[in-house]
């Protein structure tokens, strides 16, 4: 009995598919330090972001911020829109230039309803988003400056998402990452040579960023 062949269907890709004429856009750029959005304006679009790094914070009505996420490569953002929020609860600020697709709310309604492959991989980045936003939380509240350090080193290597052992990432100046992190930039000079000298980290065309900077992340101290 002859052997029935299956066509192979290639893997679903969310950052092809947001490049498509099927869907519309618009591709933003952003400076470093630029405001995508402030807290308390009307929340009418999806983000998603093509290249660079954002923060996310939440001002309280004392004027005290705090940073509750940090994103990268490949995340959506203001999301909030397509579940009936009318304001933005947060300010997206870009840490270094980026570039971002922004996606109405009708348009994305519209592709969540026709486009059920995209759909499937947009619910199931939700709960995920939504756990790194607990984690990123937790990191600012809880974490030494060093483990913060470590971990968005490692967020901004996308570490997991890859499966090289080593990745080299676009420049990200000392200033840039204490603003990340909430500490000084001589805090980050520091821990950024120990980590050198370790080897979890090297500069070569870039910033190379070894997996075994989790054990910083993992240290009970």
């Amino acid at each position: 009995m002859a052997k029935r062949k299956f066509k192979e269907v290639s893997a679903f890709s969310v950052a092809k598919y947001l490049q498509t004429s099927g869907l519309a856009k618009k591709r933003v750029e952003y400076r470093r330090r630029q405001i995508i959005f402030n807290q308390g304006d009307a929340c009418g679009s999806v983000l998603y972001l093509q290249q660079g790094v954002v923060k996310l914070t939440v001002t309280s009505a004392v004027g005290k911020e705090a940073v509750i996420a940090m994103l990268v490569e490949g995340d959506f953002f203001g999301e909030g829109c397509i579940a009936g929020q009318p304001l933005r609860t947060a300010t997206a600020t870009a840490m270094e230039p980026c570039s971002v697709l922004k996606i109405t709310k009708k348009e994305m309604m519209r592709v969540l309803h026709d486009e059920h492959e995209f759909s499937d991989r947009f619910v199931a980045h939700m709960p995920k988003r939504n756990v790194r936003f607990e984690e990123d939380l937790t990191d600012q509240l809880f974490n030494s400056s060093e483990k913060r350090l470590a971990r968005t080193l490692l967020l901004v290597a996308r570490y997991g998402k890859e499966e090289e052992p080593e990745k080299i990432i676009a420049k990200v100046s000392q200033e840039t990452l204490a603003e990340m992190i909430g500490t000084t930039r001589s805090r980050v000079s520091f821990f950024m040579n120990k980590f050198r000298k370790l080897g979890y980290i090297k500069y070569n065309g870039g910033m190379q960023i070894n997996s075994s900077l989790l054990r910083v992340v993992l240290r009970d101290k």
